[in-house]
């Protein structure tokens, strides 16, 4: 038997909700709501998705099917576990029984939170790591707005605990969404570095699912599609806001990037970005940006092959080279693509002091994500990466 077939016959299970691609997905919150039993909807989103329109249009869907509904809209970027308490107790007084979330990432991680607690109460700190939510959720429905989380579509809830300083990651097929409603419509209302930023953090997604060490043929193919789709159009994305076309690749790229790696985890580059982003509260996707370049110059010489086809998926041509230069290659071309987004600061201009490093790279090394990372790191080496990425 081949080493290929081989692998393709390890065990692995893959898990995705069911997703409604396309314009308007959005406006069929109500029809969906309806069939999972909805009573009475809590909709949770942020002021810039009502100020959007897109709240708006899934309160007018909900309206559609004569459901009752009430709004939570205190999430904050990287949103915090106060919140998701606060969330809560809100639905739990409202009498609510289904969750509508309307926003990106953060949106959808709190409406994640605030299920996980309103079936389980416990406070939503306890339930880090890999399934300890023990209580499925009640039924929930996400439409994203940004291009880059696949929040809506993963096995994956990130919360900062505010008194650590850290995010933390909650990893359970129990908090898998029962739809998703993906409408590239939902990015033109985007600013530039938003859509830079969750666009790097989806690319993220996708390499570090294909590298990771839980890969599987199945997420295989949504990791490489994402990286052609993302690489080949977010600087065009960045540049032409309204080309719904554009979008629409991004959002496609982004969906299929989180089927990938919400079943083969991720890596180095997230468990430094959750412990980054919690110390110094800054927008998920751009920590990744940062970090992704340096974390796979440590990664590359363990699983070269791979980086290899991504490099490719890319649309690199490495014909002829030496694999020094190959990696070279690669490494300029994501740097490239950070850089033409307009993420061009460090993380020592973004506010990283040397004296920070052993507290992020501490909690960096016991974050899920490094598990998966193909090349096991050490703390030194995780504090290495850090300096280099200043």
């Amino acid at each position: 038997m081949s080493v290929e077939n081989k692998v393709m016959l390890e065990l692995r299970k893959f898990v995705a909700p069911e997703f409604i691609f396309g314009l308007d997905a959005r406006k069929m919150a109500g029809r969906y709501a309806t069939h999972l039993g909805g009573q009475k909807v809590l909709i949770v989103t942020d002021p810039g998705v009502i100020a959007a329109g897109w709240t708006h249009d899934v309160v007018a869907s909900l309206e559609e099917e004569r459901l009752n509904y009430v709004i939570f809209s205190g999430v904050s970027p990287n949103p915090r576990d106060t919140e998701v308490m606060a969330g809560a107790i809100f639905y739990q007084q409202e009498g609510c029984n289904a969750i509508v979330a309307v926003g990106g990432g953060s949106v959808i991680d709190c409406a994640k939170g605030i299920g996980i607690v309103s079936t389980n109460w416990r406070n939503i700190l306890e339930f880090e790591g890999v399934d300890q939510v023990a209580m499925p959720m009640p039924p929930l429905i996400c439409i994203p707005t940004t291009g880059g989380t696949s929040a809506d579509v993963s096995q994956f809830a990130i919360v900062t605990n505010t008194r650590e300083k850290v995010k933390i990651a909650i990893i359970s097929k129990s908090v898998v969404p029962d739809v998703a409603l993906v409408d590239p419509v939902t990015l033109t209302t985007m600013d530039p570095y938003l859509t830079a930023c969750t666009g790097m953090d989806a690319l993220v997604h996708a390499v570090e699912a294909f590298v990771s060490n839980a890969s599987s043929h199945f997420t295989d193919l949504h990791a490489l599609e994402g990286i052609r789709l993302i690489s080949r159009n977010l600087v065009q994305s960045v540049e032409n806001p309204h080309d719904v076309e554009l979008r629409g690749a991004i959002m496609m790229g982004s969906l299929e990037a989180g089927l990938a790696f919400s079943n083969a985890s991720l890596g180095g580059v997230h468990a430094m970005a959750h412990s980054l982003g919690g110390y110094l509260d800054l927008p998920h996707g751009e920590c990744n940006a940062m970090l992704l370049q340096h974390v796979m110059d440590f990664n590359f010489t363990v699983t070269p092959e791979r980086y290899l086809r991504i490099g490719e998926a890319m649309n690199l041509d490495l014909r002829g080279m030496v694999l020094k230069d190959k990696k070279l290659a690669i490494i300029n071309e994501i740097a490239r693509l950070r850089l033409m987004t307009g993420i061009d600061k460090t993380l020592g201009q973004r506010g990283l002091h040397s004296n920070d490093v052993p507290i992020l790279a501490g909690k960096a090394i016991k974050d899920p994500c490094i598990v998966t990372n193909p090349r096991k790191p050490n703390q030194r080496d995780i504090e290495v990466i850090y300096q280099e990425a200043m």
